[in-house]
């Protein structure tokens, strides 16, 4: 079965899902402060990790360093979107890249014709392999090319690509984070990436790839934990894959959650120009007979500082 056709199943498939959204909102992609209003990025999703659409403002609560506030702005936010792809080619993915070179393409054909995509692949060292554009043949050349060796800087590459997004002109930005997790190259510190997360608001999504040939127990025995702890963080999030083969279809869903989100805005009572940390909680309130579902959203802001 040839590429194209193989990722246009797995796409049509995908179509079904929001024939079953109710409400779906994926994780915070810019938590801004401006003036006195406060928007919060979120994204619902149900059991099953599908996307959801269609709910109401009064499905949501909002709380402010646990005060709860009047939501006074509400929309489903599909503005035009950069996506960054981190794509992992280190030695320890090479039972995985084929799948993962599929996943990579079916991301880009679930989007709209106004988006911009970006690629920063990564193993020893991480490069932009292709700056911004809405050529995804670009893309597609590119990861067709890669072949698997060397160690791992998945830090290196995150914070590359973080600086990258900041550059786009478009409004809306996200990662995309295909990897068996861990780390054994980089230069930058977790600590160093989880500060430059916090001022770029770019929420980051990543595919794990924990298939029993991809793990190194050694030296990337933390990969699970440190590729959720950088998408929750961010308000985005990591599904993980134990069955290589389902990486495209996860990378169909995840397409679909960071192009649909709901913007939630409120005016807190007093944000002082102090700089102090505010902690933004969200609460579902779900329509009676609807399944369980979960919102992510980025888990707050800084008040500004002058």
């Amino acid at each position: 079965m040839g590429l194209r056709r193989l990722i246009g199943l797995i796409v049509s498939g995908s179509a079904l899902l929001p024939l079953y959204l109710f409400s779906q909102n994926h994780g915070a992609s810019r938590l801004r402060v401006n003036s006195n209003l406060v928007l919060v990025p979120v994204t619902v999703s149900d059991r099953h990790d599908h996307p959801v659409s269609g709910l109401t403002k009064d499905s949501f609560r909002l709380f402010d360093n646990g005060v709860q506030q009047t939501i006074s702005h509400f929309s489903l936010d599909d503005a035009p979107i950069t996506v960054g792809m981190i794509f992992d080619t280190s030695g320890s993915m090479r039972f995985g890249l084929d799948r993962s070179r599929i996943a990579a393409a079916a991301l880009v054909l679930t989007g709209n014709p106004q988006d911009e995509y970006f690629l920063v692949d990564f193993a020893t060292s991480a490069q932009l392999s292709v700056p911004p554009t809405r050529n995804t043949k670009e893309i597609e050349d590119r990861i067709s090319e890669i072949r698997p060796a060397g160690h791992t800087a998945l830090l290196d590459a995150i914070y590359l690509a973080l600086n990258q997004a900041k550059k786009s002109r478009l409004g809306r930005r996200a990662l995309l984070i295909i990897s068996d997790g861990g780390d054994n190259a980089s230069r930058y510190t977790r600590s160093e990436v989880e500060r430059l997360q916090r001022e770029s608001d770019v929420p980051i999504y990543a595919i794990g790839v924990f298939t029993q040939h991809a793990r190194q127990p050694l030296e990337e025995s933390d990969g699970p934990n440190l590729l959720r702890k950088i998408a929750e963080t961010s308000g985005g999030r990591m599904i993980a894959v134990n069955d290589i083969t389902e990486v495209p279809y996860m990378a169909v869903k995840l397409g679909i959650e960071m192009r649909t989100r709901y913007v939630l805005g409120y005016s807190p009572g007093e944000v002082r120009c102090n700089g102090r940390y505010h902690k933004v909680r969200v609460e579902l309130v779900v329509p009676s007979g609807l399944p369980p579902l979960r919102a992510s959203w980025r888990s707050g802001y800084y008040a500004p500082s002058e």
